[in-house]
C-alpha cells in the first residue's frame, strides 16, 4: 500500500503527525509512506524512520499553476492508494481529485468536500483536543481505530555521538538545565517572545537555588539573537550550538529539565519524555502537550492570559518550577 500524508505547517505540525504515521506502519508494515511538507519543516523527518519520501511544497506561498502542476505530477507518478490531508483548502481538494488517488481523506471544514471520498468529523472544532489525537482521527478512514500512540522520535546515532562529545567537552555528564529562548510555534512577532530580561531573571534564580547545576542554552537558527543577548556579560552560560533537529533532540535527551516556549523543541522534549515547562501564547497546553493519564506529570504548561508569551512574568515561571 502506498500512502501519502499532506501536512502543512511547521516542524511542530510534522512531529505531531508522527503518532499517526507510526500507527499506519504498525497496521500496514509494508506500506510505503510519503509526506508533503513545507521545505523548512521537512527537517522533522530526520528523526523518523517511518517515512520513505518527503515531497517539499510551499503551502504558505502564492503558488503558480506550474507549482501546483509539479505537485500533481509527483502525486500521480507515485500512484498512491490513500491520501490523508489536513489542508482544507479548495485548491488542495481539486488537486487530489485530479490526481485520481482512490481514497482521499480530510476533515469537515474543507471548502471542497465533494472532492474527497471521506470527510471525517473534526472534534477540535467543538472541544479542545490534543493535536496528535486530532491527526490520528484521519486514520478511521483506513480502518485504524483506538488512541494514538505516544509521540516518539528516532535520533540518528551520529547526532547522539555529537551530543555526547559536546557534553563531555563542556563537563555536563552529571546533567543540566536546558533553556530554549527561541520563537514559539506560529509566531513571527519578536516582541511576543519571553524577553531577555525575563530569561535573565529565571537564570539568576536557578543559580541561586541550584548553584552546582549547569545552565545550557539550546541554540538553533531561531534562537541566535536571544542567545547572543543573554551571553553579553555572562560567561557562565553554556551554549549548545546545534546544526539540525537530530542534534537538538540529542541535547534535549540529556537534560534534567527543559524550559521552552511552545515550539518544536517542546515537541521533541515530549517525545523524549524529558521534564518540560512550556510557555504558551496563542496555542493552549491542552492542544499541544500530551494529556496526562494519572502517571507522573512530566509536561507542564503556562498559558498567557494575553496570548503573548512576553506577558508571562518570570515570577510565574519560577513559581511553577519550584512548586510554589
Amino acid at each position: 500500500m502506498r500512502i501519502l500524508a499532506i501536512v502543512p505547517g511547521g516542524i511542530s505540525d510534522q512531529l505531531l503527525f508522527f503518532p499517526a504515521l507510526e500507527d499506519i506502519k504498525r497496521v500496514y508494515p509494508n506500506a510505503e509512506i510519503s509526506v508533503v511538507a513545507e521545505p523548512k519543516a521537512s527537517s522533522a523527518y530526520r528523526v523518523s524512520k517511518i517515512v520513505d519520501t518527503v515531497i517539499p511544497f510551499t503551502f504558505s506561498a502564492a503558488n503558480s499553476p506550474s507549482d501546483w502542476a509539479n505537485l500533481l505530477g509527483n502525486v500521480r507518478d507515485r500512484e498512491y492508494e490513500v491520501v490523508l490531508t489536513t489542508d482544507l483548502s479548495w485548491s488542495m481538494g481539486l488537486l487530489l481529485w485530479l490526481s485520481g488517488v482512490p481514497t482521499r481523506v480530510t476533515f469537515e471544514g474543507t471548502s471542497a468536500p465533494y472532492f474527497y471520498t471521506r470527510v471525517l468529523p473534526d472534534s477540535s472544532q467543538s472541544s479542545t483536543q490534543y493535536q496528535a489525537d486530532r491527526y490520528h482521527d484521519l486514520l478511521l478512514a483506513i480502518g485504524i481505530e483506538g488512541p494514538a500512540p505516544a509521540l516518539s522520535v528516532n535520533v540518528p546515532e551520529g547526532d547522539l555521538n555529537w551530543a555526547k562529545k559536546m557534553r563531555d567537552r563542556q563537563g555536563l555528564a552529571s546533567g543540566y538545565v536546558l533553556m530554549y529562548p527561541g520563537p514559539d510555534t506560529g509566531s513571527a512577532d519578536v516582541g511576543a517572545r519571553f524577553s531577555v530580561p525575563s530569561w535573565q531573571t529565571v537564570i539568576a534564580d536557578f543559580r541561586e537555588k541550584q548553584p552546582q547545576m549547569p545552565i545550557v542554552l539550546l541554540q538553533t537558527e531561531g534562537s541566535i539573537p536571544q542567545i547572543n543577548a543573554l551571553r553579553v556579560g555572562d560567561d557562565k552560560l553554556v551554549v549548545a550550538n546545534t546544526e539540525n533537529i537530530g542534534q537538538a533532540a540529542a541535547v534535549i535527551a540529556g537534560a534534567d529539565l527543559l524550559l521552552t516556549p511552545d515550539s518544536y523543541v517542546m515537541q521533541l522534549s515530549a517525545a523524549l519524555k524529558v521534564f518540560t515547562l512550556a510557555l504558551f501564547g496563542k496555542n493552549s497546553p491542552e492542544e499541544m502537550l500530551p494529556p496526562t493519564k494519572g502517571e507522573e506529570t512530566r509536561f507542564l504548561g503556562i498559558a498567557s492570559e494575553t496570548s503573548k508569551i512576553a506577558d508571562i512574568s518570570p515570577e510565574t515561571v519560577l513559581n511553577k518550577v519550584w512548586g510554589r
